[in-house]
């Protein structure tokens, strides 16, 4: 296999996963220049992967004034930062693998793909869990005609109450208006599985949901606006910031908090930085709890429901077909089915030997290394954008389903934006 060359656009959490991948498969992928504005993570990722100072630069913008100089560009940045450098991505002429979501605003997505297809460039969407084997499995399951014809999806994200601290109360993606509404920021991989997994076209969405623990009429008397400013509740909290962040944990999420993970560094970020504030006296907006609700051509009628409220961080799945049932859960390697006539539950083993123990069940390296193969191939991965965009407008529907509280049409709201 050839090796491909790429530039990553936001060295962040994200940024370095995909770099982590190249340096474990410098056979498949170097990475041979960077654009990150913090200059700590900038110089730390060039150490990483010897990157030419020349090719190191503060702002995408200066990164893509440049020539050309890689076969294919990540854009890992913010989640409304993802347009502008994607267009000028595009226009240079690299093949790109973009961190979803595409961007906040429905008539960004569309300009992006259309860009893209007059360009002939390879856009692959980051819907990692497409490639899990978990999620490989179900969707392999389905088109064997076992279960017959999918009547029900029903699939619960289980966001784990200190990721949901982290990530929606205290962390970037707390504000809509700054990143993008719930559904579409973390729950985009749970409709695009749905969509994907079914098979047909949605025809109907609509949702409920709210915002309704992490505020401060919610917070314990006494409760300060940080952790370490001596709360009262720093025992029976489980948000209690240091409970998270001061322990021999030095991984996600921890490694977010402060690019030194010093515990000198990580005290200094919880004084100062946002993970440190108390949960109940943030500016968080985004939903605690949400359930969309989904029709499809093939009469298929699909659920997700996402909880902040759960120890576990997880996704559960249960598919009901005409000849029978699968159920699953996205910790274990296996998958349950059970046959109608049969009294039997046959327990179907997951196939992990290649994943390597990569984030998202494995997903993010089988996605990786076919993003590698697709760069000397012509064709589309699993996870283009034409596929994307479909998963993604029903996310903006849902969202405009909870705000309006009616049920939409998938054909009149698409019509809007034609």
């Amino acid at each position: 296999m050839k090796q491909i060359s790429v530039v990553v656009i936001g060295a962040g959490a994200r940024g370095n996963v995909y770099g982590d991948y190249a340096l474990m498969h410098p056979e498949e992928m170097k990475v041979i220049g960077v654009a990150e504005p913090n200059r700590q993570r900038r110089e730390k990722y060039m150490r990483l992967h010897s990157i030419p100072a020349e090719n190191c630069f503060e702002s995408w913008e200066q990164l893509l004034a440049k020539p050309r100089m890689a076969d294919a560009a990540v854009i890992s940045t913010l989640d409304r930062l993802h347009y502008a450098p994607c267009i000028a991505a595009i226009e240079k002429g690299y093949n790109i693998l973009l961190e979803k979501p595409i961007s906040h605003d429905p008539a960004e997505c569309l300009s992006i793909q259309t860009l893209a297809q007059e360009k002939g460039i390879q856009l692959e969407i980051c819907h990692v869990l497409r490639y899990a084997p978990f999620f490989s499995a179900i969707k392999s399951l389905v088109e064997s005609g076992k279960i017959g014809k999918i009547q029900a999806y029903e699939q619960t994200e289980h966001v784990g109450y200190w990721h949901y601290a982290h990530s929606y109360v205290r962390g970037n993606w707390r504000r809509s208006e700054d990143t993008a509404p719930m559904i579409l920021a973390k729950c985009c991989h749970d409709i695009d599985l749905i969509a994907w997994i079914i098979g047909a076209k949605c025809t109907k969405v609509s949702s409920v949901g709210s915002l309704d623990y992490f505020t401060a009429e919610n917070a314990p008397a006494d409760a300060p606006d940080r952790c370490l400013n001596g709360c009262p509740h720093s025992e029976s909290c489980p948000y209690y910031a240091p409970k998270i962040y001061l322990t021999e944990n030095t991984d996600w999420p921890t490694n977010t908090i402060s690019v030194d993970l010093s515990m000198q560094a990580r005290e200094k970020a919880l004084k100062e930085g946002p993970y440190g504030r108390c949960v109940y006296h943030c500016d968080n907006d985004v939903v605690d709890k949400q359930m969309v609700q989904m029709e499809f051509e093939n009469h298929a009628i699909a659920t997700l429901s996402m909880l902040a409220f759960t120890p576990e961080v997880t996704r559960t799945v249960r598919i009901v077909g005409t000849k029978g049932v699968i159920e699953g859960d996205l910790r274990n390697t296996w998958l349950d089915l059970k046959l109608f006539g049969d009294q039997e539950t046959h327990r179907i083993e997951i196939d992990m030997e290649d994943t390597n123990g990569y984030g998202h069940a494995g997903g993010d390296g089988v996605m990786l290394h076919d993003f590698a193969l697709l760069n000397q191939n012509s064709g589309e991965g699993r996870t283009n954008i034409k596929e994307s965009m479909a998963s993604h407008f029903i996310c903006f529907a849902a969202e405009e389903s909870r705000k309006s509280g009616k049920l939409i049409d998938m054909e009149q709201f698409m019509k809007a934006y034609e």
